[in-house]
């Protein structure tokens, strides 16, 4: 790309073509930080030493059949999916609605002084590929009515994909507590069938109930909350993509820059509950 029509990009998409770096989530480390210190504080509390809580019986039980339970009730290009999805809850989210506001107005500026296909050779540089693919289609179209209901098409499955990927994390989390109590009866059979030996029955029935602890602790501490902040992270998308969906339309009817960020600025004002 020549350095003339680099120039003309954003300062938002400049960003992302010089190489932007992904942040990591904080909120995300220090909840998994607070909790692991929460746990580890209240078992020390007891008395009980942590090492008598690694047992790799109840760990191969309780992981191995929660994700056999995926694999059965999710097709496997949808468990790829929502791996790739709880990977990326580590970053947090890059540029802001205002970063994105100025960046469609750019666009709408070049497009309402120059054509709207003179932002082609831009749009490859555009910030995110939402907004990418949303103005490679207001180029392929000649009807505003068509260019909405493909947008919006658009919007609906990205929200979709998200609510299968948190579903995924939800039914796996729903299983994990009875494969642990599964666990726990089989480490109860293996203490019966030594009874006659009184002092391996009182800590064989503590092993035993690891497996629930594994199963409790798999799906109320990492399954979960993944769930809940994929839902949370799909929500923030879907306002953003709205936004996109809304400045590429006024793109597309050559609206003036001035009333675009009036439009998109209703987007702000209602995401900060003002009236």
């Amino acid at each position: 790309m020549s350095p003339a029509i680099l120039q003309q990009l954003p300062e938002a998409a400049r960003a992302s073509a010089d190489g932007q770096k992904r942040q990591v989530d904080l909120w995300v480390l220090a909840g998994i930080a607070f909790a692991a210190a929460a746990i580890a504080a209240g078992i020390a509390a007891t008395g009980v030493s942590l090492a008598y809580f690694f047992q790799p019986t109840a760990a191969l039980i309780v992981l191995g059949g929660t994700f056999g339970v995926m694999f059965i009730t999710t097709p496997g290009n949808a468990l790829i999916h929502s791996a790739r999805r709880i990977g990326g809850l580590f970053w947090a989210r890059r540029g802001s609605p205002e970063t994105q506001i100025e960046e469609i107005i750019s666009f709408a500026r070049i497009a309402r002084t120059k054509g709207l296909l003179s932002i082609e050779p831009l749009i490859e540089q555009a910030s995110n590929s939402f907004l990418r693919e949303s103005l490679l289609l207001a180029l392929d179209m000649n009807d505003r009515a068509h260019l909405e209901a493909a947008l919006q098409t658009k919007l609906r499955l990205r929200e979709r994909h998200g609510e299968i990927d948190a579903k995924t994390l939800d039914v796996a989390g729903g299983f994990a507590p009875t494969i642990g109590i599964l666990g726990t009866v089989v480490g109860l059979i293996d203490v019966l069938r030594r009874f006659s030996d009184l002092s391996s029955v009182a800590s064989g029935l503590g092993t035993a109930f690891v497996s629930t602890i594994y199963g409790l602790a798999l799906a109320n501490l990492i399954l979960l909350p993944a769930a809940h902040r994929i839902r949370a992270r799909v929500v923030e998308a879907f306002e953003a993509q709205e936004l996109t969906v809304e400045g590429v339309l006024c793109v597309f009817d050559g609206l003036h820059p001035t009333l675009i960020r009036e439009r998109l600025n209703c987007y702000l004002r209602r995401k900060d509950g003002l009236n």
